[in-house]
């Protein structure tokens, strides 16, 4: 290039020479026929069209519209004064080549900002809902399970949870209610049980004034360390939280105790909850059978149907001394009958549609409300509301533990647990039988069940089973193979010691030629055909086959039936989608 060309080229503005080709959608450099083509740094590479041949350049002698060369990377755009040289010089009666660059139209401006605006837009949001969702996990208080519970519910098994509603004075607008001395009792306690398949569920009331047996309770302290607060026998229920210390897992503890049914998870609410929650749904539906002005709850109501929230609502589910007996199971009613409204609410369109009402929903419930650590965030919170709201009110089941009057007692103020019905009620709930009628999903299931048990048996002497110790009592095992080879001659089984893995139930595992024995074995120990699990045989120390018996959760001793409740028992009951007058 000589000094002239040189100058020239000082003055170029090579992103002048890219030219949109609208057939590619890609940008090319056109040059004219006669243009001077810069030399190309690096490696010459020749252009080859589909057969391998050279390709034409543009401006060769064999004439016709040159072809547009596409830029490759390393690629020098030709000066743009050589470019205007070329088109003068170009031969008369021939157009120049170069065509001029499209200007973008309005309406392309237009989506290019509004598509820009609405990308910052959702980013906003995005960071937006981040953030809100990170101001509920801040409001989220949770404190330790101890070790109390299941480990947290699951998606695909039945659910436990207990509700605490606690008398703790502190909190802003608490001052009022209460005893001003209370360390936070466990007032109010509610046992909810979902089925497995989610057509039912059953929200159980234990007294405050039930005397129980409150076990030894470990319980880690505000400095990390961890105390175990010694367990204390025949005293009230309400004890198991606040005194001497004791936290919601010792209640839960205290629950599993009494009933045998271990909750997965708590939470525990403050006088506030009930206001702030009313508040935040528009208030709910509640019904009484004649005039109430109680004086030490400050509820005054007519007869009939009202539409309660707030400093109300707080005053409903406190009121017992104007309904019932005057005791705490006649407020038990009316908290159950508060619930039940709550639970139509929260499954009404009005508030589920609500987007204003469910943020202020999202905002009370975090606020007013103190979990386990398991459940410690917005997003596990979501998880099981998600479950609970698969529910149908009208299977949802409010009744009470059964109880009656404390015998040692002159005057009446405690109750203890009723023998004769309360351990039904309990094995209904382990057992995930509903209290009210429920179309069955899994009836061809259970069918299945019912059938394994039915069919010839083999003698006991021809019974071989391997007896393992799946999450039963120490020692069970053993009892067992005692028991049915001195009391029940199946004298071919012996001890295979503990199971690789803990399980809810017991289990007999046999391969389809040993049916028969399998029957044998059910009838003997009183297995349900859900214990009974088709499978495959094992060799037993003889290098014969035979069956596995896995002790679970669930065995109580040698010879007690291990067929679980089908039916739950008669007990005095409401549901959550009728409005009951309470009297």
């Amino acid at each position: 290039m000589d000094a002239q060309g040189r100058g020239r080229a000082d003055n170029i503005d090579p992103a002048d020479q890219w030219v949109l080709n609208p057939n590619t959608g890609e940008y090319e450099l056109r040059l004219s026929p006669s243009a001077a083509q810069s030399p190309v740094p690096g490696p010459r590479r020749p252009a080859r069209g589909d057969g391998g041949a050279p390709r034409r350049r543009e401006g060769s002698a064999s004439g016709g519209t040159p072809e547009p060369r596409r830029v490759r990377p390393g690629d020098v755009p030709a000066p743009r004064s050589r470019r205007r040289e070329a088109e003068a010089e170009a031969p008369q009666g021939r157009r120049a080549t170069r065509r001029p660059v499209k200007k973008k139209s309005k309406v392309k401006k237009v989506l290019l900002w509004t598509g820009g605006s609405m990308a910052f837009v959702l980013v906003a949001v995005t960071a937006a809902g981040y953030l809100y969702i990170q101001h509920l996990n801040g409001n989220i208080t949770s404190v330790s399970d101890d070790g109390a519970s299941t480990g947290g519910f699951r998606k695909d098994e039945a659910i436990n949870i207990l509700l605490i509603g606690t008398d703790k004075r502190t909190g802003k607008g608490n001052a009022g209610y209460g005893d001003a001395g209370s360390v936070g009792h466990a007032d109010t306690n509610i046992l909810l049980h979902v089925s497995k398949d989610r057509s039912n569920a059953t929200a159980l009331s234990i007294p405050r004034d039930l005397i129980v047996d409150i076990p030894d309770c470990p319980t880690l302290q505000e400095d990390g360390s961890q105390k175990v607060i010694p367990g204390t026998q025949g005293v009230r229920f309400n004890t198991s939280l606040g005194q001497d210390g004791r936290t919601a897992s010792c209640t839960m503890r205290t629950v599993t105790e009494l009933t045998g049914i271990k909750p997965d998870n708590f939470m525990v609410a403050d006088f506030n909850a009930v206001k702030t929650l009313t508040e935040a749904v528009g208030g709910v539906e509640v019904c009484l059978a004649h005039d109430i002005d109680d004086k030490d709850s400050h509820l005054k109501l007519d007869k009939g149907t009202h539409n309660i929230s707030g400093e109300q609502a707080l005053a409903f589910v406190r009121t017992r001394h104007s309904v019932g007996f005057g005791g705490d199971l006649s407020r038990i009613a009316l908290q159950q009958q508060f619930l039940s409204a709550l639970m139509r609410k929260l499954k009404g369109n009005a508030t589920l549609t609500s987007p204003t009402k469910m943020l202020k929903l999202a905002e009370a419930g975090t606020k007013a409300l103190t979990v386990d650590a398991k459940l410690d965030s917005i997003g596990k919170l979501k998880d099981l509301g998600m479950e609970l709201g698969k529910l149908n009110p009208k299977h949802l089941t409010f009744t009470t533990v059964p109880v009656v009057d404390n015998p040692a007692e002159k005057v009446k103020a405690t109750v203890v647990l009723n023998g004769a019905k309360a351990p039904a009620v309990f094995d209904a709930i382990k057992n995930d039988v509903s209290f009210t009628e429920v179309k069955k999903k899994q009836k061809a299931a259970k069918d299945a069940q019912a059938a394994r048990l039915k069919g010839t048996k083999a003698p006991a002497s021809e019974v071989r089973v391997r007896i393992l110790n799946g999450g039963a009592k120490a020692g069970s095992a053993q009892s067992v193979l005692n028991w049915l080879q001195n009391d029940e001659g199946v004298t071919k089984s012996e001890n295979a010691g503990n199971a690789p893995a803990a399980l809810g139930r017991t289990t007999l595992e046999y391969a389809p030629d040993q049916a028969a024995q399998a029957r044998r074995l059910a009838a003997v120990m009183g297995l349900s055909g859900a214990a009974l699990k088709p499978g495959k045989s094992v060799t037993n120390s003889q290098g014969l086959p035979a069956m596995t018996l896995t002790l679970g959760k669930d065995f109580k001793g040698a010879g007690v039936s291990l067929t679980p409740a089908t039916k739950a028992p008669a007990v005095d009951k409401s549901t959550a989608d009728k409005v009951q007058c309470a009297s």
